[in-house]
């Protein structure tokens, strides 16, 4: 071999090393890019009352999971829900705008009918597109079809990598079902039967397998725990209900209807759910790099209790919408911490996109509440809109800005000042004639706005 040869040979090795140096230093980047993401974790659960939790003033169930992870935490005083009942909630922290812009404000049906249309752009997708494994496990209330479909899909169809739970609004906890003949249990693109097994408990279980899959992919995940509980029927977990779709809504039984103790049973299952779940967090060492954030769907239904607010779900006054929320990032939020930033379900999406490094889109209409209760950004002023569903009894809009709330009731229009006024029961529309008429303005312009998208998305 000759030395100019034998130099040649060297130098290509060299540059061949060098190469396998760079290209394993750039996947040791990507790979510590990837961990430092943090995992996120958002449970909702649904039609719970917002004094149902100690930490919220409770008194007669036992949530020590959820009083514990306030203190470790922050406790918001003034969360809401975007809707009033369950599918226009589901629909804004999916899409991250009002639910009314998807013509979706009543509840939706049960696998099979319209849904949440498919826009590429939903919150689990982004976070699948970024990277995240994304699974959504318990209740998805949104329509469309488990198998995808092009413009109207399920889960999948909208960016989760796995689901199970249920398509439609309620199901028998034991039977998984609204009665013979309408089983809605799935797992993916199947339609699964585990009767005899507490939903709740499935529920708990299969995130917890979520979980741990995630942590031995050695990928950063989103998962979303959609409790159904303690929606009716009001199934306990240490009584199976005697046959399929049994337990109504008020009077499961005539002679024995439902009470508040079971309620408070059903409640205590998800805690107890929620505790196992976090054990898993810490036993895989993911504790100090997960978000987790606790809330609510809408307002309690009547066995709930609603502490200082004002009536209940399906209504825009606060006990239809104002909702517990709690978030736990340690070494970000400073752990026993109370804030009365007010925040709405659409701003959990922008959060937990701006968390992760995914862009959040301009369409998007929540801002980043994480980087306030961290303490990098001021307390911002909100102005949020509720309205009823098409389907009421009444008619039933709202605003609020800052402090002050227009609630509009049938032909009534109500002011409060919610900071002096929680249980909104000081009307003050005649000593500030001039909140009212700015209120009013602002809640006709945003239904024009919303209304028109909804004309667009149903033609």
């Amino acid at each position: 071999m000759t030395k100019r040869r034998l130099i040649r040979l060297v130098t290509c090795a060299c540059a061949l090393l060098l190469l396998l140096a760079a290209e394993t230093r750039s996947q040791q980047r990507s790979a510590s890019a990837a961990s430092s993401r943090p995992n996120i974790i958002l449970i909702m659960t649904d039609d719970m009352g917002y004094a149902d939790l100690g930490s919220y003033g409770g008194k007669d169930i036992r949530t020590p999971t959820l009083d514990r992870l306030a203190k470790d935490g922050v406790r918001l005083t003034d969360a809401y829900a975007n809707g009033v009942l369950c599918s226009p909630t589901r629909a804004a922290l999916i899409s991250g705008r009002y639910p009314q812009r998807g013509a979706i404000e009543t509840a939706l049906g049960p696998e099979g009918t319209r849904g949440l249309t498919v826009s590429g752009s939903s919150l689990p997708q982004l976070l699948k597109n970024g990277g995240y494994r994304t699974g959504l496990i318990g209740k998805w209330h949104l329509g469309g079809t488990v198998t995808g479909g092009v413009k109207n899909g399920g889960p999948r169809a909208h960016g989760f990598d796995y689901f199970f739970g249920l398509m439609g609004s309620h199901v028998d906890y034991w039977h998984h079902n609204r009665g013979p003949g309408s089983e809605d249990l799935w797992e993916d693109e199947t339609k699964i039967s585990m009767t005899g097994q507490y939903l709740t408990t499935l529920i708990t279980e299969r995130s917890i397998q979520f979980v741990e899959q995630s942590a031995s992919a050695a990928q950063p995940f989103f998962l979303d725990v959609a409790y159904n509980a303690p929606h009716w029927p009001y199934n306990r977990p240490d009584r199976p209900s005697p046959a399929p779709g049994s337990g109504a809504h008020v009077t499961a039984d005539a002679e024995n209807p439902p009470t508040r103790a079971d309620y408070a049973a059903m409640l205590e299952a998800v805690d107890s759910g929620v505790g196992r779940i976090l054990q898993t967090v810490a036993r895989l060492g993911l504790t100090d790099n997960t978000i987790v954030i606790f809330t609510n769907d809408n307002g309690g239904e009547w066995l709930s209790n609603g502490g200082p607010l004002f009536n209940r779900k399906w209504t825009v006054w606060e006990g239809g919408i104002r909702v517990p929320a709690i978030v736990k990032w340690p070494g970000h939020i400073r752990a026993g911490s109370v804030s009365d930033q007010p925040a709405i379900t659409f701003d959990w999406s922008a959060s937990m996109l701006a968390a992760a490094g995914v862009d959040v889109p301009t369409g998007y209409e929540g801002i980043n509440i994480l980087s306030i209760l961290e303490g990098r950004a001021p307390r911002q002023e909100r102005t949020f809109f509720w309205r009823s569903a098409p389907n009421s009894n009444r008619t039933q809009q709202a605003v609020r800005q800052g402090d002050w709330k227009l609630v509009v009731d049938a032909n009534h229009l109500l002011l409060f000042n919610l900071r002096d006024d929680i249980g909104e029961r000081h009307e003050r529309a005649a000593q500030r004639p001039d909140i009212v008429r700015h209120l009013r303005t602002l809640l006709a312009d945003w239904a024009h706005s919303v209304d028109a998208d909804a004309k667009a998305v149903k033609q």
